[in-house]
């Protein structure tokens, strides 16, 4: 298998080099019941989201596009919730996965410029996901040709390598990705191995800005 490890998020945003700042709407917080404490030595710190410049054109290509996984039958909703457009924070707006490590796949339809990603695995509580890697490629099965835009798996649980990306509390505000520099690719996959409060993978929403 040939695969292309890139540390991006070492490199500055995209800033200066466009004429459009990326605008990606966040849904209003609504925590609801208790948290589980979070337990991290690797967390990065809380900061505002980087300001991404993109070319003219750039939208949220992966909007209602299909979406596979390597869990078949979901315990809780469907895969079709990770590109309908749907980021309401409340219960039961999420596909629920089964534990261990698990991904997601986005078919973008054709090769897109891919300039930034944002995902949502959890709204309604602070969460702290594991093994979370993106990675894009043009093979479906990613075996040849993988590009890793974020890796913060900081055991390997997740069987992409090692990465040296931080790992974050989300809730509402999700997590923004900077390609930088841009990749060319059709298919985005998703991994994540469980979380703080629990062993199980979700996601809410994932928005894949390109053109």
């Amino acid at each position: 298998m040939k695969r292309i490890a890139m540390v991006l998020m070492l490199l500055p945003p995209l800033v200066g080099l466009y004429s459009k700042t990326l605008e990606i709407e966040v849904p209003k917080a609504n925590i609801i019941g208790t948290p589980a404490p979070i337990k991290s030595m690797n967390l990065e710190p809380k900061a505002p989201r980087p300001k991404i410049e993109v070319p003219d054109g750039v939208t949220n290509v992966a909007l209602g596009k299909p979406v596979t996984s390597s869990d078949d039958f979901p315990l809780f909703g469907e895969l079709s919730f990770v590109t309908d457009g749907d980021k309401v924070a409340m219960e039961g707006n999420n596909v629920e996965l089964y534990s261990g490590p698990q991904w997601v796949q986005i078919d973008l339809g054709k090769e897109c410029d891919i300039y930034a990603i944002a995902v949502w695995h959890f709204m309604t509580q602070e969460r702290v996901y594991f093994g979370v890697v993106v990675e894009l490629s043009n093979d479906p099965d990613f075996r040849e040709n993988v590009v890793a835009v974020y890796n913060n798996d900081i055991d390997n649980s997740s069987k992409r390598g090692k990465g040296e990306s931080l790992q974050y509390v989300e809730a509402n505000e999700g997590k923004v990705i900077v390609v930088n520099p841009p990749q060319k690719a059709r298919y985005v996959r998703l991994y994540s191995n469980g979380n703080h409060a629990n062993d199980k993978n979700h996601y809410v929403e994932v928005e894949v800005y390109g053109k």
